[in-house]
């Protein structure tokens, strides 16, 4: 079979792999399609080892793929069936899940489990929108973690694709009104025709906007925007300094971004707000289940975030296109 190998920055190889050998507790899948994410990049331009991405290794962790071979001791799976395989689980060591060969024709699945190291996938949910289950995970778990409830509204920094899974977790468990902040259009125009508010914090003035579009509030420096919610998914200190001095009482600051330096934070004004700041890291189990839910729903036309697909032997220019947020969204590979 033919997989990529990671050898560090800049140096990716498409290599002849042997074929895996499925035991009697495991599956073997084929991908079908497969997702650039963040780390990805971040381990092509820079260094992979922070983000568990290792030189000599197969690689990519966002995908959807068929079963092609399955153990006699495995229960539940069939020859045929479409899976997700979990990262954080799908090869039996958590070291693995940057790791997991997304980027390979075929996986081996040691001591597979159904609902542990693989989902299923319903015949409703397309290939490409099934790939994104992992980021949309990521998304979904800060968007749960934030509380969101009917007649909540809701600010959220990023409209990459954790930040467009986190808006949309929003509206699906009930917020009425949520805005998407970019600083690129191209993302923007495409998070509007799914129905969120947007603002460009490069066109206009975030203050004004978000009180104009969500609704008036009221924190401890006075008049402000309505939000109940923020989630950060861009990692910049702009979003967190905006919630500092604009967030309403009793609003929630929930970071999915990573910030690779530390900030000040004014603990006093958020007590005085009764404001807190909380992280969200990675995503649980059942967050693949309420993900499902959603795509399963039809409730928004997930194909739009899909925004440009490559065959197995372009993924150098895949990952150099998804580092171009005024050009692309969610890249993918498709086998």
């Amino acid at each position: 079979m033919k997989g990529y190998i990671y050898n560090g920055p800049g140096n990716i190889e498409l290599k002849e792999i042997p074929l895996p050998v499925c035991g009697d507790n495991d599956i073997i899948v084929k991908n079908l399609y497969a997702g650039v994410c963040g780390s990805d990049i971040t381990a092509y331009r820079q260094d992979g080892t922070s983000i568990r991405i290792f030189p000599g290794f197969e690689f990519g962790h966002e995908m959807v793929s068929e079963v092609v071979k399955v153990g006699k001791n495995v229960e539940g799976i069939a020859k045929g069936d479409r899976v997700y395989p979990y990262p954080m689980t799908c090869k039996d060591d958590r070291t693995r899940s940057a790791t997991v060969g997304g980027f390979s024709e075929y996986v081996h699945i040691p001591n597979c489990k159904l609902n542990h190291s693989v989902y299923k996938i319903d015949d409703c949910i397309s290939d490409s929108v099934a790939a994104m289950l992992e980021p949309f995970t990521v998304g979904a778990r800060a968007a749960v973690l934030s509380e969101p409830a009917p007649g909540k509204t809701a600010i959220v920094f990023g409209a990459g694709l954790i930040g467009m899974a986190s808006a949309i977790t929003l509206k699906h468990l009930g917020c009425e009104k949520v805005m998407l902040v970019n600083r690129s259009t191209y993302r923007l125009e495409i998070a509007a025709k799914m129905g969120f508010l947007t603002c460009s914090s490069r066109e206009e003035d975030l203050k004004e906007a978000a009180i104009a579009k969500l609704g008036q509030g009221f924190g401890v420096m006075g008049l402000t925007n309505s939000a109940d919610i923020y989630i950060d998914a861009t990692g910049s200190d702009d979003a967190f300094n905006f919630f500092e001095q604009n967030g309403k009482l009793n609003s929630v600051f929930t970071v999915v971004g990573l910030h690779h330096k530390p900030l000040t934070v004014n603990i006093l004004t958020l007590t005085y707000a009764s404001k807190r700041i909380q992280g969200s890291g990675g995503y649980q189990p059942q967050d693949v289940e309420l993900c499902l839910d959603i795509m399963r729903s039809g409730k928004f036309d997930l194909e739009q975030l899909v925004t440009q697909v490559y065959p197995h032997d372009q993924l150098e220019e895949a990952i150099k296109k998804a580092g171009v947020s005024a050009e692309s969204l969610k890249v993918m590979i498709k086998y």
